[in-house]
Parts: structure tokens; sequence; C-alpha cells
């Protein structure tokens, strides 16, 4: 008889998957401030390319939408903030 090949799924485990939604709401809520405005979400960019990427990937509709919850978070005050100070000419 011959043997049939069973495939396995990686899957992820509870921990590693909280883990990374932890992950994707700290980095989401990263802007850069620029002359006292907020400017660009730098945390949601970054995100993004990091579910682009992921190869455990489950469901992103999920992770990007943490990201997006995660940035207006951010924009309210509630995240951290990368502060590039003004230049004077």
């Amino acid at each position: 008889m011959p043997k049939s090949k069973t495939k396995r799924s990686a899957r992820e485990t509870d921990n590693v998957y909280f883990l990374k939604i932890l992950l994707y709401f700290v980095i989401g809520t990263i802007w850069i401030k620029y002359n006292g405005y907020v400017v660009l979400p730098i945390g949601m960019l970054m995100g993004l390319l990091f579910v682009h990427s992921d190869h455990f990937a489950i469901d992103r509709k999920i992770e990007y939408a943490l990201l997006i919850i995660s940035a207006l978070l951010g924009l309210a005050g509630y995240g951290l903030f990368i502060v590039l100070p003004a230049i004077k000419f």
C-alpha cells in the first residue's frame, strides 16, 4: 500500500497570536510629530509592511482593523510620538 502524504498546516498557538496582536497595536500607535503637529502615522505604515510579509497570517482583515484602530487612538493622543525638531532658517 502506498503511504498517503499528510499535509500539516502551520498553525499559531494562542500565545503567539496574542503577542502578534499586541505588537500590531503598539506599533500602530506610533506617529511622527513635526513642529508640534501630528504629521505621519509611521507605525501604521510599518505595521502594514509586517502584515503583508507575515506568512502565518490567518485573517489579515483583523490585523488591518487593529492597525487602523490603534492609529486612530494614537492620533487622539494615546500613542507614541517621535518628535522631530523644527528647522529654523
